[in-house]
């Protein structure tokens, strides 16, 4: 953690992460109770908008992303992406003080921009300064410095826009994380391009399709891929559900679902540290069976455990719902859902990047952003059906336990290819 080829490369991508989600959630906050009014918009469909314009670079520039990240050596190419987050913040911040709505939506495109072509840059470069017995390791601490940044990015971005001077705040916040993690990228040592040959494909469909293709041709790596995008898809539909779960199922307010976030983070972060504790450094695929059934059995305890509805008007804060007779098998359910989440992912990304060629290593982490961010969207469009059709929250949860199990197969497979 402590050491020169990993601690730079893990400050620069947690200030990052935590950036993306301050500015994110602050603006988000600052639609839904000021601005979309102001404008005279709906603030719920424009939530969705700005959440489907970040996402949306992630499937137009991945191809692109994952080309040069292969040609080029990579802390240049890292120094230069942060350099430019500085000054997306600084327009941000602008954008900010003149509470300019139609600036800010696109400064958060460019943010998710700027996002896409890091992401496979900070994955690819761990095999490059990692040995193959700290992949495991490195990979954990990055996914868990990963959620906690989200956490406190999104956490903070909520609660200090809306104070008196929360637009002071988060302009200095955004501009000055931005700068420290370009600060940060300066000490990353250097690696040496994979593939200094690789002529750039600029025909971003033709690109992208051959990069989705790619992984078919490696079965473990491509499982992989499916497996950690599963991931993403089944914590996507918690995440997005927790605020309607804590005030509909369980008659909490705005702390609840806060907490329930905090557990959800904590609990993927302790999964992803232990995960190295558990396989010693050796890259495997032994305990993904029993992650991903466990899984399924903290989902099914989390539904047992829930109210078949909220009980009483008046909303409960966090203090109020932990003194209920039901909030303790709710709060150990989620967090052992989640740490089984982190146990399950982490092997996965090791085994990926351990399996695929350094040449295309980071176009190979290219693909996966890809099919995350597809995952993600498939995951809403299905909340959004099963919703129209009837089903509760729980409901959805319930289903989630069950489709869940459809990943075993896959999981059985993969713990074939272990290097134990």
């Amino acid at each position: 953690m402590l050491s020169r080829r990993f601690l730079p490369l893990f400050l620069t991508q947690f200030l990052g992460a935590f950036n993306d989600n301050l500015f994110k959630s602050a603006l988000v906050t600052l639609i839904t109770f000021r601005l979309a009014a102001a404008y005279g918009l709906n603030a719920q469909l424009l939530i969705t908008v700005v959440a489907g314009l970040f996402i949306l670079p992630f499937f137009l520039f991945s191809s692109l992303a994952g080309q040069l990240a292969d040609k080029f050596e990579k802390s240049f190419l890292i120094r230069k992406i942060k350099f430019v987050e500085i000054i997306l913040m600084c327009l941000t911040a602008l954008s900010f003080e003149l509470m300019q709505l139609w600036w800010l939506i696109a400064l958060l495109f460019f943010m998710g921009v700027q996002s896409t072509f890091f992401g496979p840059l900070k994955f690819s470069i761990l095999p490059q300064l990692l040995c193959d017995d700290e992949l495991v390791a490195g990979n954990g601490l990055v996914n868990a410095g990963t959620n906690i940044a989200i956490l406190t990015g999104t956490i903070c971005g909520g609660l200090l826009i809306l104070s008196p001077l929360g637009r002071w705040y988060i302009s200095g916040g955004v501009i000055g994380v931005a700068a420290a993690g370009y600060a940060a990228s300066r000490f990353i040592p250097i690696a040496e391009a994979s593939s200094p040959e690789l002529r750039i494909d600029r025909n971003l469909f033709r690109s992208t399709w051959e990069l989705i293709s790619y992984p078919l041709s490696n079965p473990p790596v491509f499982l992989s891929i499916i497996g950690i995008s599963w991931f993403w898809f089944l914590g996507s539909v918690f995440l997005a559900q927790f605020p309607s779960y804590a005030k509909d199922a369980v008659g909490g307010n705005e702390e609840v679902s806060t907490l329930f976030l905090v557990l959800f983070s904590v609990g993927v972060g302790f999964g992803a540290t232990c995960c190295n504790k558990l396989l010693k450094g050796r890259i495997s695929g032994r305990y993904l069976t029993a992650s991903l059934l466990g899984m399924s059995l903290f989902i099914l305890s989390l539904y047992i455990f829930s109210p078949s509805a909220a009980v009483g008007e008046a909303l409960l804060g966090a203090r109020g719902f932990l003194s209920t007779p039901r909030a303790a098998g709710i709060v150990v359910s989620m967090f052992m859902l989640a740490a089984c989440g982190g146990l399950y992912s982490i092997p996965m990304y090791a085994m990926m990047q351990s399996m695929t060629p350094e040449s295309h290593m980071a176009r190979t982490i290219a693909s996966l952003n890809i099919i995350d961010s597809l995952g993600m969207v498939l995951a809403a469009a299905l909340m959004s059906l099963m919703l129209a059709v009837g089903f509760s929250i729980c409901g959805i949860f319930l289903s989630m336990a069950f489709i869940n199990l459809l990943m075993l197969p896959l999981t059985v497979r993969l713990a074939r290819f272990s290097h134990d």
